[in-house]
């Protein structure tokens, strides 16, 4: 009796075969992918692949929008302690303006005005990680300075008046900035108003005078808390599409995860047959390689 070569090239084959599956579901169980290669899954890589790159996008738009939201809220902070300082100024001009003051008592009323300035002048300068909040796109400049050779003194404006935005995953469009010039500048902006008012008072002008000044630093107030309710605008927004973003990423790796991972107790139990298989192939191999002519003589 002969043993049929194209038997035992056959098995080899089933046995090289049985041993690749074990080894592919070896790699799935210990890296709880079921797509590694393009080879296992081209469409599911290709899925994978772009998955990653909204991922990726997503993670990107979270980072940038923590960074902006922690500099406007600093900017919020300090346009508020501005409004108070300004309402502060507000009520020292009223009281500049009562006509019951003598000079001392108005010398003094006009040195906490220039006080009042110059602390407004310093918080339109704040800087946030090195970074002027106010100079619209020149954060590396100190947006005012204050030049008091002049009367009334005159304040200046160093920076620009561009506006600056970061772009969400959907492909919105939310300002980041508030230029200084909108906030503090102009004929009716708060450093007009207060440089005015001071000299005015120091002038013993008017009282009709006075009360212009003190309307214009009315509306100056009124400027800031505008610029400031766009800057509240652009925080919410930043912050509820942030949330939004992350909720998405989150999908989106969950299904990433089930698009190329692995079920570990199915591929465990296919692992399990494999094996079984594999070992029984090795022994029939085995035991065919041990037969020869003589056995089949007896």
């Amino acid at each position: 009796m002969r043993v049929d070569p194209n038997y035992v090239v056959n098995l080899a084959a089933a046995v090289d075969q049985s041993s690749a599956n074990e080894n592919t579901l070896t790699d799935e169980l210990s890296s709880g992918l079921r797509v590694s290669s393009l080879q296992n899954d081209p469409v599911a890589v290709a899925q994978s692949t772009l998955m990653t790159s909204a991922i990726a996008k997503d993670d990107r738009y979270v980072q940038t929008a923590s960074s902006e939201s922690s500099l406007l809220q600093v900017a919020d902070t300090t346009l508020g302690e501005v409004v108070k300082q300004l309402t502060s100024a507000l009520s020292l001009a009223v009281q500049g303006n009562s006509g019951t003051l003598n000079a001392s008592n108005l010398a003094t009323v006009t040195q906490q005005l220039s006080g009042i300035r110059d602390q407004v002048l310093s918080l339109a300068n704040t800087s946030y990680q090195g970074q002027y909040l106010f100079s619209g796109s020149q954060g590396s400049v100190q947006p005012f300075t204050l030049d008091t050779s002049t009367t009334p003194a005159t304040t200046i404006y160093n920076g620009d008046a561009s506006l600056q935005s970061i772009e969400t995953p959907s492909g919105q469009k939310i300002q980041v900035n508030l230029p200084g010039s909108d906030i503090f500048g102009g004929a009716s902006g708060a450093f007009t108003a207060l440089n005015q008012l001071i000299a005015d008072l120091s002038g013993a002008a008017p009282s009709a005078t006075v009360t212009a000044d003190t309307s214009a630093l009315t509306t100056s107030i009124g400027q800031v808390s505008n610029q400031r309710s766009i800057l509240d605008s652009s925080l919410s927004r930043i912050q509820s599409t942030s949330l939004y973003t992350q909720t998405q990423e989150a999908q989106l790796k969950v299904q990433q995860n089930s698009l190329v991972a692995a079920d570990t107790a199915t591929v465990a139990t296919q692992l399990s047959s494999a094996e079984t298989q594999h070992q029984a192939l090795l022994s029939v191999m085995s035991a065919v390689q041990k037969t020869n002519l003589f056995d089949y003589l007896q």
